[in-house]
């Protein structure tokens, strides 16, 4: 099957055709800036052909119009119809409490994805648009929505609650959902894998590390907690977000600078992490090379990001009785031997060692990177979670159960 793989942000598409059957992307891209000056498209073909356009592109609809239009195209293309693509995987970003897994999407769907506006108004809005947008132009294709809070939503009750009134989860459903699922699902399932032991059978620590950057404790083939809360503020210090704060703070802050509610959600989610604690940048090789130079601040803000990832390794392997695997992925866990190195250092007393000569060949490869004699292994995978997508989608339409 052929599956195509969509990631609607606000202003940005990203894709991939993916052949389900041998499991490979035959082409990738990025439509960037939709409905402003400069839109582009970008595409890497699977043979290495490579594409950059530049014109006009109003929204969405349009942006897949031209994807379409260069994935059939003579010299770039990679089919010769759109009716060669058999079904539609969409990431969308909020599922509520309504899905426990990926579903084929109904105009029930559609309407659950649509209530679920207020828990995530940032992201759902522009997945709809992307499904709306596939359904006109790909109308025989069946479209299946893969939820980032799904996987999570397993989690014990106790590990998901807030301690704010009960009245206020009955009536606006505020409780921890996490995101970031289907990385923490593919790399999880690849560790287990490379253990050559069951998956319901370990103890897992995932830890997903890119602009945005999450963990999860994985037991016995579910996910029992993770960093991210209500929204993706919550948790590990990121690239613009703050992470984990006293919510006094925010209030505090309002008063003091009169902030808007839309300044104050802008200040947490844009101007925080790392980017507000060095004021260099929110790019982890660029914060780690002025760390190098004697960057005072690039290094408060480097030891304050690996201290929040140590700090949660350690909650997590307490709250699962144990440990046996630890694994970095997305661009900064795969990527960076220095935040590793830096998380995982001082957790020699729970057994957990890294070799620091396989730490610092792991750039974007799957390997072991933890000492023989290390109790837990600690795991180097580089996450796919536009596979995740195109497998759900593939079982689905085919009518067998997502793993």
């Amino acid at each position: 099957m052929k599956i195509m793989v969509l990631n609607c942000g606000s202003s940005s598409v990203k894709y991939q055709l993916i052949d389900s059957d041998q499991e490979n992307a035959l082409a990738k891209g990025v439509v960037e800036r939709i409905g402003m000056s400069g839109a582009s498209l970008k595409q890497s073909r699977f043979d290495g052909d490579k594409l950059h356009y530049v014109g006009e592109i109003l929204d969405h609809t349009m942006a897949i119009e031209n994807v379409l239009a260069v994935l059939m195209s003579r010299n770039h293309g990679v089919i010769k119809d759109k009716n060669e693509i058999d079904a539609v995987g969409h990431r969308v970003v909020h599922g509520g409490e309504k899905f426990e897994a990926s579903v084929l999407i109904t105009r029930e769907v559609m309407d659950i994805i649509k209530d679920c506006i207020d828990l995530a108004p940032l992201h759902n809005p522009h997945n709809i648009k992307g499904i709306q947008a596939a359904q006109r132009l790909l109308p025989d294709a069946p479209q299946v929505a893969v939820f980032d809070t799904a996987f999570h939503q397993n989690m014990p009750q106790h590990a998901y609650m807030y301690a704010l009134p009960y009245s206020l989860y009955r009536k606006y459903t505020i409780r921890r959902y996490g995101f970031h699922g289907t990385s923490h699902r593919y790399v999880s399932h690849i560790a287990a894998e490379m253990m050559g032991k069951p998956y319901s059978k370990l103890r897992i620590i995932t830890v997903h590390l890119g602009n945005g950057c999450s963990m999860a404790a994985i037991k016995d083939g579910y996910s029992i907690d993770t960093s991210m809360g209500f929204t993706p503020v919550e948790g590990l210090v990121m690239g613009t977000r703050s992470g984990d704060i006293d919510p006094a703070i925010i209030l505090h802050i309002m008063g003091q600078e009169e902030l808007t509610l839309a300044q104050a959600n802008t200040l947490l989610n844009k101007h925080s992490g790392l980017w507000g604690i060095s004021g260099i940048s929110s790019d982890a090789r660029e914060i780690i090379e002025e760390a190098g130079n004697g960057n005072k601040r690039a290094q408060l803000a480097l030891d304050v990001m690996t201290y929040r990832i140590k700090k949660y390794i350690g909650a997590y392997t307490a709250a699962m009785g144990g440990l046996d695997v630890l694994v970095f992925t997305a661009g900064i866990g795969e990527n960076s031997p220095v935040v590793r190195e830096m998380a995982c250092k001082g957790l020699e007393l729970m057994g957990l060692k890294i070799d620091p000569v396989k730490n610092k060949q792991a750039i974007k490869t799957r390997m072991e990177i933890s000492k023989e004699d290390s109790k837990a292994k600690v795991l180097v995978i580089p996450t796919n979670e536009e596979l995740v997508i195109a497998r759900d989608t593939r079982d689905i339409v085919l009518g067998t159960k997502p793993d």
